[in-house]
């Protein structure tokens, strides 16, 4: 790991913060979308739940690239981005579009596990909470970055022209990955072949230690994204907040998540993985726990939300650290597993969200999130009760 690690690192970033905003943009410009082509926004948020739908399909797209290899999977993600915003550009219709924005947000649900499954082979495990750290970045930088700059080229040149950049991005992105990343060995690849897919996946909910990653992942998904769906009106009504404020809401939170990813890269690794999703699981059960008792008023309620998102994030990023060592033969199957898991707790969380706050409005939310969290703990803790790394993973491939 030496400098031409540290470019590489700093390509995958740039991928990431690229797949990253094709995933995320939809979500503040859906009324831009609804008008460009002259739907409803109820529309645009079909799209947007069919693409989180898309996690499923990952389950399988880790095990191909065990079989395969990484990098080839990660090129296919690149392709199905770059083919999916041309698709958007060209044909600037509803039905093209639709299939389109689910194409690149498969493309990231495709190149996640691969990515993870890359640093867990080329990383040793005491230095993969920095890295994946620095990496996760990414997912705040395309909050803070990535949709600003998505927006500066709407506001000039156009949806349609926004769409042909991320479409030349992705392109550029899978040409030059061939160049800069490494080839995957033939022994990192040996152990996915040996068995089917189906295999692969069934294997997850085999083991404790990875079903017990698996139900962690779910429970608090549930909990982070009920909160998240109705957090907003929560604002709106209890403080008679403005669009802007709203829009500012948004900055804090993609802060939180920078900040958690940031305290991850620097103190994960010293604190140890497993102990540091420990205390942030108790931290950010907490914090669900006092934000309708302290959100009084807006400034207050900023802070809690501040709080929340900042734990979440710090636990969701140390988690992919430790996931890509539970499995190591087959680390892109085990993080699909991971994200798949996720992917469906965040639906089940956006349902359930929506009908605690009609029934007890902010505090059956979060109150529930925070139960949901330790339900999380205790799976993480059955999980991983007699799990210790032996010190030897994550090294091989340096």
């Amino acid at each position: 790991m030496g400098k031409n690690f540290t470019f590489q690192l700093i390509f995958i970033f740039l991928i990431r913060l690229l797949l990253n905003t094709g995933r995320r943009f939809i979500y503040p410009f859906a009324p831009v979308l609804g008008r460009s082509l002259d739907v409803p926004v109820t529309a645009i948020t079909t799209i947007i739940a069919t693409s989180q739908f898309t996690s499923l399909f990952g389950l399988f797209s880790g095990p191909i690239a065990d079989r395969i290899g990484n990098r080839v999977v990660m090129r296919t993600g690149l392709a199905l981005l770059s083919i999916g915003m041309l698709l958007c550009g060209l044909v600037p219709e509803y039905l093209a579009v639709f299939v389109g924005l689910v194409l690149a947000s498969f493309g990231k649900t495709v190149f996640d596990p691969a990515i993870q499954s890359f640093i867990g082979h080329h990383v040793p495990f005491t230095r993969r909470g920095r890295v994946i750290g620095i990496i996760e970045t990414a997912w705040a930088g395309s909050t803070l970055i990535g949709i600003p700059a998505f927006a500066l080229i709407i506001e000039h040149m156009g949806l349609r022209i926004s769409f042909y950049v991320l479409a030349f991005l992705g392109a550029l992105g899978w040409l030059f990955i061939a160049r800069i990343l490494p080839p995957d060995s033939k022994e990192k690849g040996a152990s996915g072949e040996k068995s089917g897919l189906l295999s692969g996946i069934f294997s997850l909910f085999r083991q404790r230690e990875t079903a017990g990653m698996l139900l962690f992942g779910f429970w608090i998904s549930i909990a982070n994204d009920g909160l998240f769906v109705v957090y907003g009106l929560w604002l709106e009504e209890s403080f008679d907040v403005s669009l802007v404020t709203l829009g500012f809401s948004t900055v804090a939170i993609g802060s939180a998540e920078l900040i958690g990813e940031g305290m991850t890269a620097l103190f994960s690794d010293r604190i140890g993985l497993k102990k540091t999703i420990i205390i942030c699981l108790c931290l950010v059960s907490g914090a669900y726990f006092i934000l309708p008792l302290i959100g009084v008023s807006l400034i207050w309620a900023m802070v809690g939300i501040f709080c929340v998102f900042l734990f979440f994030e710090m636990v969701m990023v140390t988690s992919f650290s430790l996931s890509t060592e539970l499995l190591p033969a087959s680390r892109a199957t085990m993080m699909s597993g991971f994200y798949a898991l996720s992917g469906i707790g965040r639906m089940i969380g956006v349902l359930i969200g929506g009908i605690l706050w009609g029934f007890g409005g902010i505090t059956a939310v979060a109150w529930a999130a925070s139960c949901f969290t330790l339900l999380g703990l205790g799976s993480l803790l059955w999980g991983l009760s007699n799990w210790q790394h032996d010190g030897a993973g994550g090294s091989q491939g340096d």
